[in-house]
């Protein structure tokens, strides 16, 4: 199995650098998807990260049919290859289908099954046989373990650029629990491991009308993946969270990403120094500060 991923021009995976998944939950008006496509870009550019920009055309699995679920595949792919154009980064999209598969491969630079999916060896395979790259997300009612399975289907289908995101575990009395045993579990498996860190706050069936969140916990548990040796980060963000059509309860304003990414870039740089380089960087900070 290869240890990278790679998406159009960027990489994942052990000695590449961190890699960040980010966008709004579903496609939003293009204003707005553009306000954060570019801050996202620059961001990550700024720090040396790579990035690909996120977000669904559609959402199969809201919790109430009554939710927003997005502007549907046509109108949805033609605005994910207008932003992959427009911001010049690589776009990824979920795949709810098999029939959607080559479609959407068509407009995207990696496809996403969803964690409800993540067994779906008819949809697994047709992803597969795009020749796209391929991020799947663990689904929470099956160990790290099991992963191995998901990763045989996709191997008969052909791709040799994948990646697995951890996204929470099990449901119990409304959460998430994330499994930092497990996530090392996961990235024993030989292939990049993205850590999903909004999805992981959510609150399953919470709230009356759907998922509730808790995304004041969202930095923490990103901190904690990056020090744990991922090797992507995936975060939704929206200039205006309550606003947002998809996973208001969970998104991070897109204001708090600056912060954020500084952490993690620093968090980043003393895993990947090692302990003793780190020790001599903060000496030499500290004289130059005296």
């Amino acid at each position: 199995m290869p240890a990278t991923c790679t998406i159009g021009p960027v990489t994942a995976g052990q000695g590449h650098p961190l890699l960040l998944i980010a966008g709004p939950c579903v496609l939003e008006q293009p204003q707005i998807n553009d306000q954060i496509g570019f801050t996202l870009r620059d961001m990550c550019a700024e720090h040396g990260l790579g990035f690909v920009f996120k977000a669904s055309f559609d959402k199969a699995n809201r919790s109430s049919i009554l939710s927003p679920r997005g502007p549907g595949l046509e109108t949805g792919l033609e605005e994910l290859a207008r932003l992959r154009g427009r911001l010049g980064v690589p776009v990824t999209t979920d795949v709810h289908e098999p029939r959607q598969a080559e479609t959407v491969a068509e407009a995207v630079d990696l496809l996403q099954v969803p964690a409800f999916l993540c067994r779906q060896t008819d949809l697994l395979i047709a992803c597969a046989a795009t020749g796209k790259p391929v991020n799947v997300k663990k689904g929470q009612f099956i160990s790290p373990g099991e992963m191995r399975h998901v990763l045989e289907k996709l191997n008969k289908g052909g791709p040799r650029q994948i990646m697995l995101t951890e996204r929470g575990t099990f449901f119990g009395y409304h959460r998430l629990v994330n499994d930092f045993v497990g996530l090392g579990d996961l990235m024993d498996l030989g292939c990049p491991v993205c850590f999903d860190v909004t999805h992981s706050t959510q609150l399953p069936g919470g709230d009356e009308r759907g998922s509730a969140g808790r995304p004041d916990r969202a930095a923490m548990l990103a901190r904690a993946a990056v020090a744990a040796g991922v090797h992507a980060i995936f975060v939704e963000c929206h200039p205006q969270p309550q606003l947002a059509m998809s996973d208001a309860a969970t998104c991070l304003p897109l204001d708090a990403m600056p912060p954020l990414l500084r952490q993690l870039v620093e968090i980043r740089h003393a895993i990947v120094a090692g302990p003793a380089q780190s020790c001599r960087q903060s000496l030499a900070a500290n004289r130059a500060e005296e």
